[in-house]
């Protein structure tokens, strides 16, 4: 009989997406077979499944910690924020329905069976199910219909521990704050608690699990440092570029923050390249003038983001990083963005509405109903290096730079070059964490060959010392006994 467990955070951002993945990757080198469950996520940075579907990034890296592939019952609904105030609501890795904030709290309760169906389904496929929950359990202004938190775990009957983060603050008073606003029917399933990336000499805070424990009678399960390695794994949620530390690289590559960016983990293989500086360029800031490329990442609102970029008056800098020589990348939406010309005539993502683009590429698109969702492999044309990815996206985009494509896909062609070769674009995802292409594409703007590291096998290893670092500071034995 499969058994579960599930994290809850006493807010968002407090890590509990990178906790999950190294319990799960810790219970899988005990010899456990374990899986990965959100049942409501909400994000624009998502993953491509073998079904076709989409998912929360995080529950991708949490089954490549479990050594599975990513399903859609992973992550049964995902809610993609995108322009107006809206956002899509993806069911079992499909567009199920479109609404507001308002209108999303009415129809939480429509969506609990898809919930129940995908959590049966994953408990008949492994020893364990490691839940993790979206936000805090003590917002009960949305307490009514719950599917993320409580609502789950009182009707799944599922064991929680809770994850408190001493970085930002009031742990303290976070945690004995949430025990104050818990139903008793919430409290009974609390198994204990965790603090997560703690600085310093840890007996410090002897006396602040002290009166945690005085206050809630919830067991300390253990305080977890705060680790390094975190920063090699990709990040889901838009907060983490905040934090994004700059290398001192001389190839300087800029990516201009928008408002709806999405799949931004894009970016990683380059960030933590030695000789990369990767500046997320914020809004209200102008493209840095010494950057060798320009990358327009993917958005969930392209052109609620197009009229974003030149409100920041990124349009002019982007021309003036033009005439100095410099190079553009466009991905997805931002491939999009880089044509003469978008148009909406559904109203896909809003009011129906064309809108001119940056005309840096002679093509156009037009978004569409069907929304392609494959994983694929193929080669990019400027260094006939292999690639491999996902493409996401709605919309089909046609034009003159589009007869010199920049891949060559599973027999098919994507993307766009500029008769000059200094403005290209593409629909691939993940295109960057090809370590031949990305060596040869870095070598190209650098002028000089460039040293490459295998960013797969560092992502690995990074889910190897994150299990050892829960192995070693929590108490594992006790986290695995409370799961039934």
């Amino acid at each position: 009989m499969s058994r579960a467990l599930m994290f809850q955070g006493t807010g968002s951002d407090v890590g509990k997406s990178v906790l999950c993945a190294g319990v799960i990757r810790a219970m899988k080198n005990r010899g456990h077979r374990v899986l990965p469950f959100k049942p409501q996520n909400m994000s624009n940075n998502a993953a491509v499944t073998a079904e076709g579907g989409e998912i929360g990034r995080a529950q991708a890296l949490q089954a490549r910690a479990a050594g599975v592939a990513p399903s859609v019952h992973m992550n049964p609904v995902l809610l993609k924020p995108q322009g107006d105030r809206t956002a899509q609501i993806i069911v079992h890795g499909h567009i199920h329905d479109q609404s507001n904030a308002r209108g999303y709290l009415g129809k939480k309760a429509t969506l609990w069976p898809f919930v129940a169906e995908s959590f049966e389904r994953l408990k008949r496929e492994a020893d364990f199910i490691i839940v993790e929950g979206a936000g805090s359990p003590a917002e009960v202004n949305l307490r009514a219909n719950d599917i993320a938190n409580m609502g789950f775990a009182t009707r799944a009957n599922v064991p929680v521990i809770l994850v408190g983060d001493i970085e930002r603050g009031g742990v303290i008073a976070s945690l004995v704050g949430t025990h104050v606003l818990l139903e008793p029917e919430e409290k009974a399933l609390i198994a204990g608690y965790v603090i997560n990336k703690f600085r310093g000499d840890v007996s410090l805070f002897d006396e602040g699990l002290r009166i945690i424990t005085q206050r809630t009678g919830w067991k300390s399960l253990g305080v977890l440092p705060y680790l390094p390695m975190v920063s090699r794994l990709p990040a889901e949620d838009a907060l983490a570029l905040d934090k994004t530390a700059q290398r001192d690289g001389t190839i300087v590559i800029a990516v201009p923050r928008l408002q709806h960016i999405a799949n931004f983990d894009d970016f990683d293989p380059l960030r933590q390249h030695p000789e990369v500086k990767l500046v997320f360029v914020q809004p209200g800031q102008p493209l840095p003038a010494d950057a060798t490329l320009v990358i327009l990442p993917g958005t969930k609102a392209t052109i609620a983001d197009l009229k974003f970029f030149r409100a920041q008056g990124w349009d002019i800098d982007l021309t003036a990083h033009m005439r100095r020589g410099g190079r553009v990348l466009g991905i997805c939406g931002g491939y999009q963005m880089l044509g003469r010309s978008i148009a909406d005539p559904h109203g896909i993502e809003g009011e129906a509405e064309a809108i001119g683009a940056l005309g840096l590429l002679d093509v156009e698109t037009v978004l569409t109903r069907e929304k392609t969702l494959v994983e694929t492999h193929g080669f990019e044309r400027f260094t006939g290096e292999e690639v491999r990815g996902y493409e996401m996206h709605i919309g089909v985009t046609s034009g003159t730079d589009a007869t010199r494509p920049m891949l060559r896909l599973a027999g098919r062609h994507d993307g766009a070059v500029s008769d000059d070769g200094r403005v290209a674009g593409c629909y691939l995802h993940g295109l960057f964490a090809s370590d031949a292409f990305r060596q040869a594409y870095l070598s190209l703007l650098a002028g000089r060959a460039v040293g490459v590291e295998n960013y797969e096998a560092g992502v690995e290893q990074a889910l190897d010392d994150l299990a050892e670092a829960i192995e070693t500071h929590l108490d594992l034995d006790t986290i695995i006994a409370a799961a039934r």
